[in-house]
């Protein structure tokens, strides 16, 4: 038995990255008849490697079914983020006891980076019902932690979720090292893919009709400083871009390497779209200091200035931390101050969940939890203003939207998403999901649109 040990994690050598080809020889005959069920929880990137998952599974036989009971395997892909996630993961360990015992013979596999921490894998094997529960295969209980900190794999085949829209991964792992994150520990170094690989399946999504692309990384725009002559990510966007997908979106990018190339490809390309999501976690100088983030509170608004001069349509969107440890009512204030001057388009809020292993587990923490959750109340109400007034400013207007599938506001709706990532349910075009609408906005919320197709 091996646990993840995260001191040796977080260290970073100068082992070359080895590229591997995963070409992988399908065998439908293993587990024919065989079906398995999928849960996937957190980030884009989780629901990438499900994708991944998925092609693995049936490329051996197996079928996907829509609900664990009557599975024979069930596959929990995981997110290490915030504590909820955790809570939502072993609640549904509850349900697979359950069914574990009405069929004997189940097989549950745990993976992601919740699997990566020790925490979790030593809170199962605690547990003495579990072990024999969820890791156990020919009457062994094992569990092995594989964490490959420099490698890329290549060739990679995925059973996308979508046929209009298609994630790219063109980076793995993160050595930004922020205080509060888990990631640079359970994703490992920071390794970029090869810039023709990423071209290649690009190109190959182009020939496949994709409308839209998103390219993904822990830290996108850092793409390419682990690989001495590698494209910088603003050039491998405007190549990206000059391959004539329709819509070109990345997700997510680090203010400390947003640079001035990236914003003029931003604002020369028309088809990179005008969203750009900036966390900013802190408005205070202090808390983010605290928080290794590596950028002042001015130093991010200058940034966002900058943006907003060069893109003046583009939507911002932010992640917010309430309550981290040492986090006084000024500091909260501070960040109340950068949200009025931003007025996010939306905001991810949270209440800071620390992460076994992290730095700031080890800070000393006075806020009560009921101070946090007023904190964030606060927070929510401001964010949910300026998102209602963002999204009037559509009203009348007409807006290029990519249908995405059915609403679920009615059966007469679809919904798709604006160049601006406003989601928009859409009267009069059920009989064109996968096409670029002309939708005039007739209402605004706070977290959606409301549109009629002009046909």
């Amino acid at each position: 038995m091996k646990l993840p040990n995260l001191e040796k994690a977080k260290i970073r050598n100068e082992k070359e990255v080895e590229y591997i080809d995963a070409t992988i020889k399908k065998d439908v005959s293993l587990f024919r008849g065989k079906k398995y069920f999928l849960k996937t929880y957190g980030c884009q990137m989780n629901v990438h490697d499900s994708e991944l998952i998925k092609n693995l599974l049936e490329g051996i036989g197996f079928l996907e079914s829509d609900k664990m009971e009557g599975s024979d395997i069930v596959v929990l892909n995981t997110c290490a983020i915030r504590e909820n996630a955790h809570d939502k993961v072993f609640g549904f360990l509850g349900r697979a006891k359950h069914e574990k015992s009405i069929n004997p013979n189940l097989i549950i596999c745990i993976c992601g980076c919740m699997a990566q921490e020790p925490s979790v894998c030593e809170e199962i094997l605690s547990c003495h019902k579990l072990p024999n529960l969820l890791m156990n295969k020919i009457n062994k209980t094992d569990i092995e932690v594989e964490s490959i900190e420099g490698n890329v794999v290549e060739n990679l085949e995925y059973i996308r979720d979508s046929k209009i829209s298609a994630w790219v991964n063109i980076m793995y792992g993160c050595d930004k090292f922020c205080t509060y994150c888990i990631v640079p520990y359970t994703r490992g170094k920071q390794r970029s893919r090869k810039s023709e690989k990423i071209l290649e399946e690009v190109e190959k999504l182009k020939r496949e009709n994709y409308k839209e692309i998103t390219l993904l990384g822990q830290n996108v725009n850092a793409y390419g400083k682990d690989l001495e002559g590698e494209l910088s990510f603003a050039e491998l966007l405007e190549k990206v871009s000059d391959i004539g997908i329709e819509r070109v979106r990345f997700v997510t990018s680090h203010p400390w390497d947003f640079t001035d190339e990236l914003i003029d490809v931003i604002a020369s390309k028309p088809n990179v779209m005008p969203y750009i999501h900036l966390p900013l976690q802190s408005g205070s100088s202090r808390i983010l200091k605290l928080m290794g983030r590596r950028y002042t509170k001015e130093e991010y608004i200058k940034l966002y200035d900058k943006i907003k001069k060069k893109i003046p349509a583009a939507s911002i969107s932010t992640d917010i931390i309430v309550g981290f440890p040492g986090e006084s009512e000024e500091d909260f204030r501070e960040t109340l101050e950068v949200v009025d001057y931003c007025k996010y388009d939306s905001a991810f809020t949270f209440i800071f969940s620390p992460r076994v292993g992290t730095p700031a587990e080890r800070l000393k923490d006075g806020t009560t939890l009921k101070e946090k959750e007023e904190r964030l109340k606060r927070l929510n109400e401001l964010v949910n203003k300026y998102s209602l007034l963002a999204n009037q400013k559509y009203e009348g207007k007409i807006e290029d939207v990519l249908i995405i599938g059915p609403s679920e506001k009615g059966a007469d709706l679809v919904c798709g998403y604006t160049e601006t990532m406003k989601l928009v349910n859409v009267l009069g075009a059920t009989s064109r999901v996968g096409e670029i609408v002309k939708v005039k906005i007739t209402e605004a919320k706070s977290f959606s649109l409301n549109g009629e197709a002009i046909l």
